[in-house]
């Protein structure tokens, strides 16, 4: 008789790099539940860009609510790197206000990863670190 093959689940960590562009033109619901989804997957999200503050707190408050009603899922752990300097010169932060009217966020980088997976995120003015489980 011959052996059945079956497909293990590869044990591991994926991240998933979106661009801003992907989320753009979406509202702000559609943009929590797309990120959402991915996070459920056990996926660390490197999103090109941020969320404006009220759809981060959406996002977490969203979280929170699911905490102890989706097994195994225990939070989001979120963290943004951006050029936000205090040492610009006051050309130089118009300079960049207009370019973020113009573009948008997407001089920033923001990690979002399920808190069984992530398990903290220090940031320093330089640097971001990423402890994993």
């Amino acid at each position: 008789m011959a052996k059945k093959k079956t497909k293990k689940k590869a044990d591991g960590l994926t991240l998933q790099f979106m661009p801003y562009s992907e989320i753009s033109t979406l509202d702000s619901v559609e943009r929590i539940k797309k990120l959402l989804k991915i996070i459920l997957n056990n996926k660390v999200v490197i999103l090109q860009g941020r969320l404006k503050p009220e759809e981060e707190s959406r996002l977490i408050e969203d979280t929170m609510i699911m905490i102890g009603n989706i097994p195994g899922f225990k939070g989001v752990e979120l963290a943004v790197i951006s050029n936000d300097s205090e040492e610009k010169t006051f050309f130089k932060k118009v300079k960049f206000g207009i370019a973020k009217v113009l573009v948008g966020q997407q001089d920033a980088i923001t990690i979002i990863g399920p808190a069984s997976i992530v398990k903290e995120m220090k940031r320093d003015p330089k640097k971001l670190e990423v402890m994993m489980r």
